[in-house]
């Protein structure tokens, strides 16, 4: 745990801080015991003893309530600290993840092939352009109404969210996936449970009235949908895809991506989420990769996978991998989905468990009975984040005159269009 924390750049003294809290809470419930088995023993003695004897065992009685109160009281203050500390550390990372920054990351593949626009005898534009020329994205306006970093799709932006959308929901749907439509407001304790009041806090929009906060991406809902359960292990895989808006404060971001609609407070997102037991996390893990990667290609965007380095990974993920697409006019490769295995730190926090079969069961239910109950892994994956796959697409799909070519796969959403026109050319 203390390499892990060190890996991710994290406060290597807390580990050490939790083992000293977790002895105290442990001590102080031992000694908690001890004070109540005594004073249960005194009690069966009091109604048997002498007048004199009785007289010192009351005055030992009061000694021991008080004694008792105050253990109490230090056992639930050293259990506090423990909780309070644990909730602080992040997940155990993968022995396979580089080590580093946000710089350090290793490229596992690439895909496609990246269009040479002065063969082709025109400069790209930017998806900003683009969408004005096509009437799609109105940034303006969502600055006047909102602020910056906000936005409004209009006419074929609107429409091609929707056919973005509904793709990835169609394939998700076919790959096995439970569609859900989920809450955009939770608890603390979903929020807290998913690892994203830690690190990620400055980055949550959070409402102090009714204490719930908006979330920053459908896997916190659909990691806490099966919270304080117990999942018989013949259920699982479990896998959802979560459609959903996501509020980020992207805190941290000033000057960065202000132009247009990568980077923005409010977006819709198509998440995929999975319930497996531990042992089958890593394999999971790279089936959320290929839907991903299969994602991508039926959008016909040329894009990389990179192995993402120990200091950029989120406190819960053990590990994670992003898809970065190719976006011309700023001549590189951008994040547009990821997919992390966050093990069993997710579970344990929101108390999610399996039960494995104990070879026996009830006739009735058909449920296994008897068998252990043990933490199970949560995974989850990107597979549409709609705004920056309308960059993507814009940039890559772009024509000469400022038209836009619709990938296939889209068509069949999109009335059967094959081009997006300008409103006025």
């Amino acid at each position: 745990m203390r390499a892990s924390q060190r890996a991710r750049g994290e406060d290597v003294a807390l580990v050490d801080s939790l083992l000293s809290a977790d002895e105290r809470r442990r001590s102080s419930g031992v000694r908690f015991d001890e004070l109540r088995a005594e004073q249960k023993q005194l009690g069966k003695l009091i109604p048997k003893a002498s007048p004199d004897e009785k007289a010192e065992l009351l005055k030992r009685a009061e000694q021991l309530k008080a004694d008792v109160k105050a253990a109490d009281a230090e056992r639930d203050a050293a259990d506090a600290e423990t909780q309070e500390l644990l909730l602080r550390l992040g997940n155990l990372v993968h022995p396979d993840v580089p080590v580093g920054g946000e710089e350090d990351f290793v490229t596992l593949e690439t895909h496609g092939t990246i269009r040479d626009f002065g063969a082709e005898g025109f400069e790209p534009k930017d998806h900003l352009e683009l969408g004005q020329l096509l009437g799609a994205i109105d940034v303006e306006r969502g600055a006047k109404v909102s602020g910056s970093r906000f936005y409004f799709l209009t006419g074929v932006g609107a429409l091609l969210e929707l056919a973005l959308v509904n793709a990835a929901i169609a394939q998700a749907t076919a790959a096995g996936f439970t569609p859900m439509l989920t809450p955009a407001l939770v608890r603390p304790g979903s929020m807290a449970g998913t690892g994203f009041l830690g690190q990620a806090a400055q980055d949550v929009y959070h409402l102090d009235k009714d204490d719930l906060y908006l979330v920053g991406t459908s896997e916190v809902p659909l990691a806490a949908y099966h919270m304080d359960e117990i999942i018989d292990a013949d259920k699982l895989p479990l896998r959802y895809a979560g459609f959903s808006p996501c509020f980020r404060r992207e805190a941290g971001s000033h000057g960065k991506d202000t132009r247009g609609i990568f980077r923005v407070h409010q977006f819709d997102k198509v998440e995929m989420f999975s319930y497996v037991a531990p042992e089958d996390s890593q394999a999971e893990h790279q089936r959320l990769l290929a839907w991903e990667k299969q994602w991508l290609e039926s959008l016909e965007l040329p894009f990389r996978v990179i192995d993402v380095a120990s200091g950029d990974l989120g406190s819960s993920a053990a590990r994670k991998f992003d898809c970065e697409a190719w976006i011309p006019t700023q001549g590189k490769y951008r994040e547009l989905t990821s997919t992390s295995d966050c093990t069993e730190f997710q579970s344990r926090r929101l108390s999610i468990r399996v039960r494995e079969k104990s070879g026996g069961g009830d006739a009735a239910s058909g449920r296994a009975t008897g068998g252990q109950v043990r933490p199970l892994a949560t995974l989850n994956g990107t597979l549409c984040a709609v705004p920056r796959t309308i960059v993507a697409i814009l940039e890559n799909h772009q024509l000469a005159d400022g038209s836009v070519r619709v990938p296939e796969v889209l068509r069949p959403y999109l009335g059967g269009r094959e081009v997006l026109e300008p409103i006025a050319k």
